[in-house]
Order: C-alpha cells, then structure tokens, then sequence
C-alpha cells in the first residue's frame, strides 16, 4: 500500500518542487478560475505588484500529486484567506479565541472538545502530552522526563510509521504487539496510551474497532492519526463516534485550511490537557507549536466551508479530471492507465499508469522528472514503475494540460 511516508521518503532522492500558489484565484464555492496557458508558470503579482515567487528564484507548479507537506500541500480557499485577514486586524486575548473556536469546531464535527494545533504531528505530541500529564502543571513542565509518569505507548508493529517521532519527541517508549493476545499481555502500570495509524488499519491484525474495545477494556486511552483522512467528510466524526478518546487531522489537505494548522478531536479532559502542554504556555512542550489568531479562524473556516460544500458534485469534477487523464495516457501504444480511489488516505480518484517495461523501455522516475522540469512545471508521483496522478488539487482546467503534457513525455521517452 502506498503511503504518505513512502512518497516523503521518496522525495529524499528527489529535488523538491518549488512552492505551489495559484496563478490566479482559487475556487470559490462553484466559481472556475482560469487555468495556465502554455508557457504560463510565473505566479500573478501580489496587490503590491512583487512577484515574489519570481524575485526569490522559486517555481511554482502544478499539484498533480497530492496533499505532501514538501509540495505545501493545498491551496487555502478564499473563505479561510478571508478569516485571515479579518484575523490580523485585530487583538484579541489568544486563549479565550482558543477556546471559542475549539467549541464551534467540536458542535461541528461532533466531538466532546477540539482544539486547532500547528498541524497533524502537532495535535500526536500535545494529545500524548496531555495523556501523559493531564493537568498537573508540575508534571507539564517535566516532560520529557517521565520519571514520574507512566512512559508506555502500545502500538501495532504494523502502525510504526515515520510521523510517530511527535510522540517519542514527549519521551514515551512504543512497545509494539501483532496480536491481541499479544496487547493484552503488553498492558501494564506503565501502559498510558495506544496509538493507531488509520492509514494501516487494514494491514494491522487489530482493526480500528476492536482496538478502541481493547483500550476501553484496560481503561487505556486511544488515539487515532487521520492525518490524511477526510474526505469523505463524515471521517471527521467517525472516529470519535467510534470510541477512540482523542483524533488528528491535518489542516492543510483535504480540508484545505493553514498547512501550518490541524485538529486535535476527542474526549474533554484530554483535550484540554493538551491545550495546557502547548502555547502560549511556556513552560510546556509544545511551546514553540504556536497558533496564531490568522490560523485558528482559518482553521474555522475551513472546517466550516468543507461540511457545507456540495460533495457529490466535487467528486463528480474529480472523476471528470482522471478520465481526461486516463484517456490520453491510455491512447499511447503499450500503456495502461487506470482509475482508482485509495481506501483511507487521499481517498479520491487518481489515475495510476503502467506499461510492459520489456516492450517499452520507460522509466517512471524519468517521466517524473520530465514533466517537473517542463512547461509548466507539473508535479506527479512514482510508485515503483508506476505513474501516479492526483486530480484533486489541480485547479479547474490544469487536468487538459496534465493530460496532454503526461502524453507528449510518454509518447517521447518511449
């Protein structure tokens, strides 16, 4: 299964795109924004006339890949650049909007508490943090030394991953189980905590369910990183709703708010623990995770704008997208492509292309680089030998230019 980390370990021996901005205005509930023209790759001037993507020598492209930190994720909606700069106008005290907008987000999503953190990784160390200390401030400003706490995580051996560093960063010792058997036994005094990676839910032994029954049973708290897990939209309180007592989202994917902003969703006490490990805390490990009035409105925002949007009719617009894709890789002798929709993470559709490596000398990683360094510059993914195309953080019209730009490379290095 492909996965958020196998793509960032991939970028290590890749030269990381340029920034991503768009060229023009974003989508804006319905209305179409204009898309590149040949030869198009400069980003539009800023109000004050700097193209500042030009001055710094930085290229912007097109996101046919995905959600990646490393390619800045997605493009914030309008409505979020709009609570930003009503944000940055005006003073307010940061703890009283903290908790204001993490009781609109809960009534939102369905959740006892939220809270809006520095991104995902932020919301797995604050939500340990929390488990760890509760409000004990004595003990908050001790962490990571937990000479005086429990230090134990449980978590699947299949579920290691490369993000649970924002964990261990608050000191804790993973001790890792295949079985249930194997968990039950792992319980101990030291137990705080059980991680679960919902991206690998189906490739642990131990699925989502049973594992929050498991955690209930020993009265262990369980978290759930879904980082990368909305949509579908109704993943925001299913997880929850499931009984895990705290959940992480990112901000800057699917629900294209800050990329430097993400949730932290579950069970009161906990939550506010961890709001106590954070900013503007000082004396807390989270102190220099700081969230600022601009990214806790645009977190709103967002969290607003995505339960209210016509799904159906988005999905409707990616299938779109993949089939102009789709049909012109596959009109080149000898390759295949494909539509598929990944089971948990990024699950929208995206094209993967394959072909007879013996009878077409290609390789993936030459085409991923040819289309990087093209005009425009277009972003795409390799998995193993294959090519792998992500519609969803296009802007409207960029699949025509994918379609024929991801042709002109395969019809050439073939």
């Amino acid at each position: 299964m492909w996965s958020r980390r196998r793509f960032l370990e991939s970028l290590a021996a890749t030269p990381v795109v340029g920034d991503l901005v768009g060229a023009r205005r974003d989508l804006r509930r319905g209305l179409k924004t204009a898309p590149y023209t040949a030869g198009e790759t400069a980003a539009a001037p800023g109000k004050n006339g700097r193209d500042y993507f030009k001055e710094l020598g930085v290229r912007p492209f097109i996101n046919a890949a995905g959600t990646y930190t490393a390619m800045t994720a997605s493009l914030m909606l309008p409505e979020v650049m709009d609570a930003i700069n009503y944000a940055s106008k005006h003073y307010v005290m940061l703890d009283e909007l903290h908790d204001r907008v993490g009781e609109r987000i809960a009534t939102l999503v369905r959740a006892e508490a939220a809270m809006v953190t520095c991104g995902a990784a932020s919301a797995l160390t604050l939500g340990t943090a929390g488990v760890l200390t509760g409000t004990d401030r004595q003990r908050i400003g001790e962490v990571p030394n937990l000479a005086s706490m429990k230090n134990e995580v449980i978590i699947q051996k299949a579920h290691r991953f490369g993000y649970d560093r924002a964990l261990r960063n608050c000191g804790i010792r993973f001790v890792e189980v295949e079985t249930r058997e194997e968990l039950e036994r792992a319980v101990n005094g030291q137990t705080a905590m059980m991680l679960f990676y919902n991206n690998n839910n189906k490739e642990g032994r131990i699925q989502d369910q049973e594992f929050v029954e498991l955690g209930k049973k020993h009265g262990i708290p369980t978290m759930n990183d879904a980082a990368a897990d909305v949509p579908p939209l109704e993943n925001l309180w299913k997880y929850t709703a499931m009984g895990f007592d705290l959940v992480a989202f990112s901000g800057g994917k699917g629900l294209r708010g800050p990329q430097s902003a993400g949730l932290l969703l579950g069970k009161k006490p906990l939550v506010a623990a961890a709001r106590m490990n954070g900013s503007p805390n000082g004396n807390a490990i989270g102190r220099g995770m700081k969230v600022n009035k601009e990214e806790m409105l645009g977190m709103l925002a967002a969290v607003e704008f995505f339960i209210s949007k016509d799904h159906a009719k988005e999905g409707l617009e990616y299938d779109k997208r993949a089939e102009e894709i789709r049909r012109s890789a596959a009109a080149v002798p000898g390759v295949k492509a494909e539509i598929f929709v990944p089971d948990v993470a990024n699950h929208v559709p995206h094209v993967r292309v394959t072909w007879d490596a013996a009878a077409k000398p290609l390789k993936a990683a030459s085409v991923v680089k040819a289309m990087q360094d093209g005009e425009p510059s277009i972003a795409i993914r390799s998995e193993g030998e294959a090519l792998v195309i992500g519609v969803w953080m296009m802007r409207s019209g960029e699949e025509k230019i994918v379609a024929r730009r991801l042709r002109q490379e395969l019809e050439k290095q073939a």
